[in-house]
């Protein structure tokens, strides 16, 4: 039974590659960090559809902070692969709080990768590092592949930069079987309410059943590659599959404006966007991407990897997904209500 350590495991692609690596028959264990609420709701199902006496999921405390507490983790699991997912991953937020997303995007990378060095797994283990197309920043050129220069345009951008090339050092200093997977903007029903695509989406369900009036955006014009996260975690499986390791684009080689992003999400809904959505200038970035698309035709050759999902049917699982989370919160209130009085 292969054993995998996964950083970042209660996040969207966490939770979605925990799901894909039991299907497999992986032994899952997950670095999470401690807080006074529970944070695990999107592995909570995980729990309840395993055998009771199937202990393939576990769940370790630990902190990218905290080096002792990484080799800890390490030397405890011992994992045949590590898929480190961890990060501030806020773009916006990366301007308000950029120590914080340097000091676990960036070296918080450095410690984990030092973490598998003094544990002496560096002949064994498989490491795959989740870079981001916002490294591309400024674009070069347009789609963009494994070789166009990067010039990242945020905190975070910077953060994931330092992050891939110190992993790429690790692979040729150490021998290290550690890849990066540069993924293009992946949504899903399990994407954090703060981003766009899961913004845009919750907004649209809470307006169409009349518990809210009006969304605010900032940038309509930003253009982006979006995909399905649950496509792109077998993306990271593949890699790690590989007899060399490589770094690798994933992306669906499509752009779409956020404007296309709330035509598409309202009109689901029979509703006209342009009747609820102002513009806030708070939601403006200090420096913007304009345009992100990524060409993954090295994934398609080398991982046999492509993605499937189109853009409508994108936005259209994540609207009727959260039609009916909408519905059901509003049904509780007005169960709640009833009850109260």
């Amino acid at each position: 039974m292969k054993r995998a350590l996964i950083t970042g495991i209660t996040g969207q692609d966490g939770s979605y590659l925990a799901e894909l690596l039991l299907r497999k028959g992986y032994e899952v264990h997950g670095l999470i960090r401690r807080a006074s609420t529970f944070n695990t709701s999107r592995i909570d199902h995980l729990y309840r559809d395993l055998h009771e006496q199937d202990v393939r999921l576990k769940l370790h405390y630990g902190d990218l902070t905290d080096a002792l507490a990484l080799t800890g983790v390490l030397a405890e699991t011992r994992p045949d692969e590590i898929y480190h997912l961890a990060a501030q991953s806020h773009v916006r937020v990366s301007f308000e709080i950029p120590v914080t997303t340097g000091e676990i995007g960036a070296l918080g990378t450095l410690r984990l990768l030092e973490a598998i060095r003094h544990t002496g797994l560096t002949d064994r283990v498989r490491y795959y590092q989740a870079s981001s197309s916002e490294m591309f920043g400024k674009v070069a050129e347009t789609p963009q592949t494994e070789a166009t220069p990067f010039a990242p345009r945020s905190p975070y951008g910077c953060a994931k930069l330092y992050a891939y090339w110190v992993a790429a050092n690790y692979r040729e200093a150490y021998g290290l079987h550690a890849s990066n997977g540069i993924l293009f903007n992946h949504e899903s029903p399990r994407r954090g309410e703060t981003f766009v695509t899961r913004k845009i989406t919750r907004a649209a369900a809470r307006i169409k059943l009349g518990l809210q009036e009006k969304l605010y955006l900032g940038n309509l014009e930003a253009r982006r590659d979006w995909g399905y996260a649950a496509e792109y975690v077998e993306a990271m499986w593949l890699m790690l599959q590989q007899e060399t390791p490589d770094d690798y684009v994933i992306a669906t080689g499509e752009t779409h404006s956020v404007r296309e992003f709330c035509e598409a999400a309202f009109s689901r809904l029979g509703l006209d966007w342009q009747d609820h959505v102002e513009i806030d200038p708070k939601y403006h970035r200090p420096l913007e991407v304009d345009l992100l698309v990524g060409d993954a035709s090295k994934a398609k050759v080398q991982l046999g990897w492509e993605a499937k999902t189109k853009f409508q049917d994108l936005v259209n699982l994540m609207v009727d997904a959260d039609l009916r989370l909408v519905l059901r919160e509003k049904q509780i209130g007005e169960n709640l209500t009833e009850f109260g009085e």
